[in-house]
């Protein structure tokens, strides 16, 4: 195998293993000193309940989901037992493992399903709400969930944004009754720039693979991006992402790739197959690597345009000098920076996410796609056959695969081994010597 570049593992990956870690056992265990558990989604705007103090802490959906499905044997049973209880197998995989291990009352880590005091979310996906209504019901807690489907960004007004702020001043009113605590603005001013500072370093993050070659691979990203879904208000979480950043712009300085023998650059799309990540070190074997995706880049990442007219990462509130002052004022900071997210965009339209992905493909010098028809989530992958078409239109190499990011039935490795196969040589890409 012919190694074109330096490489090396990254000096801060201990680390990022040690915050997921603490952030499950966290969980876990706050009740015994007297805290507040509650959950909602990787999207819900977690710096709210912040503002009920620092032993009040959350278990987010999705990335728990994706977590039950790397361990593919509990993902079984936790499927099993949602489809006794008359769940569809078409319906969010996510959902279903989280539902599954709440029905079998084991939680991933080990031990019982640690019961949350409140579940508290927003709705943008199609099984947002219901989600965590039924989880409410199924526990017997309160629940309060805020409606964000306001339409994309680009046409945000002064009473949509109203429309969502003004339900956040309610979830908070509900949060003091619900827990009989005082409501601390400090806290949540707090969370508002922390959320910003992690959101704003991730999307830096993710520019800085534009370079070539690329310092981080996307298996590799996967389990840097998480910390973002798990507490993106968090002080500890912003930290870690601007030392993940400062390692990475060193890596770029000093020309070290995530993978030696670079010579071709693909992105992905939507969730992964969980267990099945060894997709991506196949693609290795051709001297391939996907750079990232606008899910890797986008789904906790906040962006804008930039003067020269490229994908950069948003100014931070703090960035521009600006004092929060006030709750309101935190919370229109808060849902105007949310509702600006990219994955949020393509819910309406399946061309924003084309012009996305596009730019992505133009900007990270990209060589090639490929599309996971993901089973397992309706809202990624909203309008991804148009978003086929359009990458096609423009003389982009498009590769498709079948499967489902959190329920490994639907996922056929030999098959997709062999589509990309085929797709590497489309590309003109020999498998390199061993």
């Amino acid at each position: 195998m012919t190694q074109k570049y330096k490489t090396k593992p990254l000096d801060c990956w201990g680390k990022a293993k040690e915050l997921r870690r603490n952030y499950y056992q966290k969980y876990a265990t706050i009740k015994e000193k007297g805290g507040l558990r509650w959950t909602g989604g990787a999207w819900a705007f977690d710096a709210i309940p912040a503002g009920l103090g620092d032993d009040v802490v959350h278990i987010t959906g999705e990335p728990y989901g994706a977590t039950i499905a790397w361990n593919k044997d509990f993902a079984l049973e936790c499927m099993e037992a949602a489809e006794a209880k008359g769940w569809a197998r078409d319906l969010c995989a996510y959902m279903r493992n989280y539902w599954g291990s709440m029905y079998l009352n084991e939680y991933a880590w080990g031990g019982e399903y640690p019961k949350p005091d409140f579940a508290f979310q927003d709705h943008i996906c199609c099984s947002h709400a219901k989600w965590y209504q039924h989880v409410a019901e199924h526990e017997g807690i309160p629940f309060y969930c805020i409606d964000v489907s306001v339409g994309p960004y680009n046409e945000l007004n002064e009473n949509r944004l109203n429309y969502v702020v003004a339900q956040m001043h309610e979830a908070i009113e509900w949060l003091e009754k619900i827990t009989g605590r005082t409501y601390d603005d400090g806290k949540l001013i707090e969370a508002v720039y922390n959320e910003c500072r992690s959101t704003s370093t991730w999307a830096e993050i993710c520019a800085l693979n534009k370079a070539v070659p690329a310092p981080l691979d996307e298996k590799t990203m996967y389990s840097l991006y998480v910390l973002g879904t798990l507490e993106k208000h968090a002080k500890e979480v912003a930290d870690f992402y601007e030392e993940l950043r400062d390692e990475v712009k060193d890596r770029v300085e000093k020309g070290i790739a995530a993978l030696a023998t670079e010579r071709c650059r693909l992105i992905s799309d939507t969730q992964p197959p969980w267990g099945f990540l060894r997709v991506f070190r196949y693609l290795q074997k051709f001297g391939a690597l996907s750079i990232g995706s606008l899910y890797t880049f986008g789904l906790i990442g906040v962006w804008e345009v930039k003067e020269d007219g490229t994908w950069g990462p948003r100014i931070t509130p703090q960035e521009k000098g600006i004092e929060i002052k006030s709750r309101d004022q935190a919370l229109r900071i808060l849902a105007d920076w949310t509702l600006s997210r990219p994955e949020w965009q393509h819910f309406y339209f399946p061309q924003l996410k084309n012009e996305m992905m596009i730019r992505i493909v133009r900007e990270w010098s990209v060589d090639g796609v490929m599309l996971h028809y993901n089973r397992g989530c309706e809202g990624l992958s909203l309008g991804i056959a148009e978003n086929r078409l359009a990458l096609l239109e423009v003389g982009v190499p498009v590769m498709t695969f079948e499967g489902n990011m959190g329920d490994e039935r639907e996922f056929d490795e030999t098959r997709t081994m062999a589509r990309i196969d085929a797709f590497m040589e489309s590309l003109d890409l020999e498998r390199l010597e061993e």
